[in-house]
């Protein structure tokens, strides 16, 4: 694992976040401050095959998922950041199935999962509240594979800004005006895609004047434009 262990560190916890609500009761049950894990960028949090024994939300930065089929082919089935829940891979074999990588200089909160268990079975509450949890990460393991369904390249592309812009708005950043931490490869990884069609797709969206894109800074000047193409048949 190439990160390093920061115990006793200040953590400021949303009350709105299920996950923050996990650290949080995870640390009163403890009576102890959260364990933070830093990782440096391009750094591995877990590599697949490791053994499991925790699993994680995002405190700073952010991170890729990697899967490999056997055929050695990677593809990326995740972007954590800040405040989500992930590594929940290992839950039902007790080993990782993907590698978990930093996209910049981050920082995790450990959850022990053995830690969680037992609050789980001492606290009803705690219990729904972990159930919770794991489930809002399934649905949002689901979007992903409506995303590669049927959509064409734009919609994808589109539907994964505006999840982006989304989750940037839930962090308390702007929606419309933010820095893609991935390369548009590894985007084309996520979305199925190989990097001329994510490019083609940017400059579409450009010239139709939905976006402005600077590298990887990227301002959404028509959000509903951009929304509607992500709903469209």
């Amino acid at each position: 694992m190439d990160a390093r262990a920061w115990s006793g560190a200040s953590l400021s916890t949303d009350g709105s976040s299920v996950s923050s609500g996990l650290v949080a009761a995870l640390s009163s049950a403890a009576d102890a401050e959260p364990v933070l894990l830093r990782v440096r960028r391009e750094g591995h949090l877990f590599h697949a095959g490791d053994g499991f024994s925790a699993i994680y939300t995002v405190h700073s930065g952010s991170f890729k998922v990697v899967t490999t089929d056997g055929c050695g082919i990677e593809q990326i089935v995740d972007f954590s950041m800040l405040g989500e829940l992930f590594g929940c891979d290992g839950i039902g074999t007790g080993r990782h199935h993907c590698t978990a990588t930093a996209l910049e200089d981050s920082c995790v909160t450990v959850l022990p999962f053995s830690s969680l268990e037992a609050l789980a079975r001492r606290s009803v509450a705690k219990q729904r509240q972990l159930l919770a949890a794991l489930s809002l990460e399934i649905v949002r393991k689901n979007g992903m594979l409506v995303l590669l369904g049927s959509m064409t390249a734009d919609r994808r592309l589109a539907t994964f800004l505006v999840n982006l812009s989304q989750r940037f708005r839930q962090q308390g950043y702007s929606p419309t005006d933010f820095i893609l931490r991935m390369t548009r490869e590894e985007i084309g990884s996520y979305l199925g895609l190989n990097l001329e069609t994510v490019s083609r797709s940017f400059s579409r969206f450009e010239q139709r004047g939905l976006l402005n894109v600077e590298g990887k800074h990227v301002q959404i000047l028509q959000y509903e434009m951009l929304r509607s193409e992500a709903a469209s048949l």
